[in-house]
């Protein structure tokens, strides 16, 4: 239909009906026909590699002190690390109860050096702004015992795919 643009469909819509059909039984006939060989597109943010990646000894959110739910006592944190490009990353930091934030430049995403650095920076507060710190379940954190050896301070992590538990870092993130 080269010379009727109402008939035309674009390769996109294309590859989306193959997502939709492929889950069925014609998988292998549809994918013989794609022009990568057989090989399907994922969708976006489908990974290949969900599931992989576990925390080791990770403590669940579920598990954190009651008092950090209602943000009455300072010092328990909420974490992230922001990907740039270029291998280029920042731990973000937040204080639940004053939304202090303290940006720490990490020179890998590696969790050896992510613990390092966090460890660091928290080390240098006074004791009583060093309770906890809950993080999402990003493998940068993996060497989350480490950060609680040099620090004393136990590090919760979120539900999988659960990015409102840690809402205020969150928030500070998306305004980054």
């Amino acid at each position: 239909y080269a010379h009727e643009p109402s008939m035309q469909v674009s390769h996109e819509t294309i590859y989306r009906s193959l997502f939709v059909q492929a889950r069925g039984a014609f998988k292998k006939e549809l994918l013989a026909h794609l022009r990568g060989g057989g090989k399907l597109r994922r969708p976006q943010g489908v990974s290949r590699h969900q599931g992989q990646g576990q925390i080791p000894d990770a403590i669940s959110i579920r598990e954190r002190p009651a008092e950090v739910e209602d943000r009455a006592v300072p010092g328990h944190w909420e974490g992230d690390l922001l990907m740039g490009g270029k291998s280029s990353q920042i731990a973000t930091l937040v204080e639940r109860r004053t939304r202090f934030v303290m940006l720490i430049k990490i020179d890998s995403k590696d969790s050896v050096a992510v613990a390092k650095a966090l460890a660091k920076k928290i080390g240098r507060l006074p004791a009583e702004l060093r309770r906890s710190l809950t993080w999402d379940r990003g493998t940068e954190m993996a060497a989350h015992k480490d950060f609680t050896i040099a620090t004393d301070v136990n590090v919760y992590f979120c539900d999988p795919r659960n990015p409102w538990q840690h809402v205020s870092n969150e928030n500070t993130n998306g305004l980054l």
